[in-house]
């Protein structure tokens, strides 16, 4: 779908899946690295433990479908073959500091001299524009900055985070997604033009509906209510929490517990499972759910209730559940780990994952495949990330650098 493009992809770690992004569609991504390699190869994991810059998994994961070249744009002679490379392409992204290229001779009204079709795609904590511009932008601060920390955990506790790095991720495909249209746009109009995308304002946007949006129309400040998605109130009026999270014989199940007369029938098959699985239901045997909720229960009826739930789930794995849950029309799900998703049926039935050959490793590892299935062809993963410098000679010939010119530039540390 997008194999006419050609992008040059000088991104660092935080915006590599735009690039990914892009190649998955079809456009030919090549990937610019300094000269030895970019930084994150370093930085693990590695596969089977092994510090080699070789066998990065993240450089893996989010390079996958690029080419591959080294180039120091830093230098002289290095800004004037990446000049050269500008005019055979459609895209630049990059994620450098606001105002880094543009010190380099290589901002957008540089480059669209070159190429007056050239998108610049630029990837930043807050953007180009703005008095938190060179601000730095670890995951947690642009997370903290959008609000999502904030509202993350329980009311009595202090905010919580996730453990994995997101964010930057979400504006990096925000950058894809805007440097399309900007392609879509050229077809129309023949120009370029620079897409300037913020980290923050990507999260801001996703958050928009619990956070800035009850502020903003009623002026109430979103706080943490982790306890709150489950509050009830009981018969006495006391607040009860009951949980979403359940323990199962093989790890933890999410319930959302409705006590209404709309879910009367569910609830009520359930006991039915849960007393030929011989455990005594108690104060709920000839329970009229269909007349009763949780305002009319004691607190000690509620927790009886949690008690026998708990040990129905205990005794079975998260499949049984689910398996029940479906049949039921209950609103249960399994807390999936990440051996459950590699075994996932819906996942597989879509194809989703793709054994990618590494003939330098004697393997084929299993990749993550496009999120999206189209009736024009696959969309996702195709070949393995590129070696340091991999595609030089094939990139730079037809620029119409000699073998020669080459090792010149690898001992002069450009390329």
């Amino acid at each position: 779908m997008l194999s006419c493009y050609r992008v040059l992809d000088l991104t660092d770690a935080r915006a590599f899946i735009c690039g990914r992004a892009l190649s998955d569609f079809g456009a030919e991504v090549i990937k610019v690295e300094k000269p030895g390699g970019d930084p994150s190869r370093c930085r693990g994991p590695f596969y089977k433990d092994d510090p080699d810059p070789e066998k990065n998994l993240t450089w893996f994961a989010f390079n996958a479908n690029k080419k591959g070249i080294t180039l120091d744009v830093a230098s002289a002679r290095g800004r004037e073959i990446f000049k050269k490379l500008v005019g055979t392409a459609d895209v630049v992204l990059e994620s450098f500091a606001p105002g880094y290229l543009d010190g380099l001779g290589l901002g957008y009204q540089d480059l669209s001299k070159i190429n007056p079709g050239i998108v610049l795609t630029s990837m930043t904590g807050f953007g180009q524009e703005g008095p938190y511009r060179h601000y730095k932008d670890p995951d947690i601060v642009v997370r903290a900055l959008g609000g999502m920390v904030y509202t993350a955990g329980y009311e009595d506790r202090p905010p919580l985070t996730v453990s994995y790095h997101h964010t930057h991720s979400l504006g990096a495909m925000n950058g894809a997604v805007g440097t399309m249209i900007a392609l879509a746009h050229r077809v129309h109009t023949g120009r370029g033009q620079h897409v300037d995308c913020s980290t923050q304002q990507a999260l801001d946007i996703v958050c928009s509906a619990e956070i800035e949006g009850p502020y903003a129309l009623f002026g109430q400040v979103p706080t943490r209510h982790g306890r709150a998605r489950a509050a009830v109130t009981l018969r006495d009026g006391t607040t009860f929490y009951n949980p979403l999270l359940w323990e199962c014989r093989d790890g933890f199940i999410a319930l959302n517990l409705l006590l209404n007369p709309s879910a009367a029938k569910n609830n009520s098959s359930m006991m039915e499972f849960i007393k030929k699985d011989g455990i005594a239901i108690g104060s709920f045997e000839g329970w009229e759910w269909d007349k009763k909720s949780w305002e009319d229960m004691t607190l000690a009826q509620a927790e009886e209730l949690m008690d026998v739930l708990g040990r129905f789930f205990k005794n079975h794995t998260k499949d049984d559940l689910l398996k029940l849950a479906t049949e039921n029309r209950f609103q249960l799900g399994p807390c999936n780990n990440a051996e459950d998703i590699l075994k996932y049926p819906q996942l597989q039935a879509r194809g989703f994952w793709k054994n990618i050959e590494h003939p330098e490793l004697g393997a084929d590892l299993k990749y993550p495949g496009g999120a999206v299935v189209t009736t024009q062809g696959y969309v996702g993963v195709k070949r393995r990330a590129p070696h340091i410098g991999e595609h030089n000679e094939e990139v730079y010939k037809e620029l119409g650098l000699s073998a020669a010119e080459l090792n010149a530039l690898r001992e002069q540390k450009v390329v």
